[in-house]
């Protein structure tokens, strides 16, 4: 494993029990793999009475890529703050993702991006289920562009 969950947490902005992956499993100037059996926790910060819907699936894609935008800067420190702007093409193949066995893996490709904005595809699957796919904008800065 190439980072661990305390890893991780200094990376992104997630804290406690929202940072919601265990850990990197492979990563280059493209793509991360990330896995996380936090799906699992009864505790889970997401959850929704007691389950936590598949859609869900989506922020563990999105402190994905956080991480993987962490690392492309090379930077120690906290990323610069990302939004998610956009979701396209975004298909579950679940209703839910607590009730499943195997542990979540993560991936992210960057597909394109400049100085403001990231364009990011996603696939999410537990073993040999696929769970969730689509693609994702993040615009950077977006705080301080006004938007």
């Amino acid at each position: 494993m190439l980072a661990d969950k305390a890893a991780i947490a200094s990376v992104i902005p997630h804290a406690g029990s929202m940072c919601l992956l265990d850990g990197v499993l492979e990563c280059d100037a493209q793509r991360i793999r990330c896995i996380s059996s936090t799906h699992r926790d009864a505790n889970n910060p997401l959850r929704s009475g007691d389950a936590l819907l598949a859609l869900c699936g989506i922020e563990y894609a999105a402190q994905a890529m956080a991480v993987h935008g962490a690392w492309d800067a090379k930077s120690d420190r906290k990323p610069r703050a990302g939004y998610l702007a956009a979701l396209r093409d975004v298909s579950c193949h679940v209703m839910r993702l607590d009730d499943l066995g195997d542990d979540l893996i993560i991936d992210a490709e960057r597909m394109m991006g400049d100085e403001a904005r990231v364009i990011y595809r996603f696939d999410i699957h537990a073993g040999t289920a696929g769970i969730m796919s689509g693609r994702a904008t993040v615009v950077l800065d977006a705080d301080k562009a006004g938007l």
